[in-house]
């Protein structure tokens, strides 16, 4: 009972614009936690403004992603803890106010891109055959002149060699073991090559 009457008195005495700090800050900082906690145990899922599956499956990563939900708690946490502290050490509430939304904003750009460098860390395993274009091989099995049908060859593409389907445009047969230059990407699994 004491310390309910304690923590009333110490809450009767604080100005309206301390109080709304300290209410954003107790609000977000355990918002910020639990979250934190979810991601921890593998139950997150960060919903952002715009769809990142798209951009998974494309091979490319996440973009920068600046509006998250984990960039606004840690916005709404940061912008509390630092206005509280302005607020007791004496700064005028109009600088308390720049400078704790300066300091959530330095966060979100933190937390964003924390974020955007941890993904690119992940590889993703799903081939995109257009990142063979460029690169040389060899003839696995032998690809006939013209276009008249198509061979093997290995080329390695993102980190790994891979067999692949090719097609030449070249007026003498590739045969085994020859080298290749792969010129384009002709649908799945299907490589235009020129002997090197």
């Amino acid at each position: 009972m004491y310390l309910l009457l304690d923590v009333n008195a110490w809450w009767a005495e604080k100005a309206a614009f301390e109080r709304i700090y300290w209410i954003i800050t107790l609000a977000f900082t355990l918002f910020f936690i639990l979250q934190m906690g979810m991601t921890l145990l593998g139950g997150d899922h960060d919903g952002t403004v715009g769809d990142a599956d798209d951009a998974v499956s494309g091979d490319d990563g996440i973009g920068f992603q600046f509006f998250t939900i984990k960039n606004m708690l840690a916005f709404f946490t940061i912008l509390g803890w630092t206005g509280l502290a302005c607020i007791n050490s004496g700064v005028s509430p109009m600088a308390t106010v720049g400078i704790s939304v300066f300091c959530g904003l330095v966060m979100m750009v933190i937390m964003s891109a924390l974020f955007y460098y941890t993904s690119k860390l992940s590889h993703s395993g799903t081939l995109n055959i257009k990142n063979a274009v460029g690169q040389t091989g060899e003839v696995y099995l032998k690809i006939p002149a013209a276009r008249s049908g198509t061979g093997k060859v290995l080329v390695k593409v993102q980190g790994s060699i891979r067999e692949l389907d090719a097609l030449t445009d070249d007026f003498t047969d590739l045969p085994s073991h020859s080298r290749i230059r792969v010129q384009q990407s002709l649908g799945d699994d299907l490589l235009l090559v020129t002997r090197l």
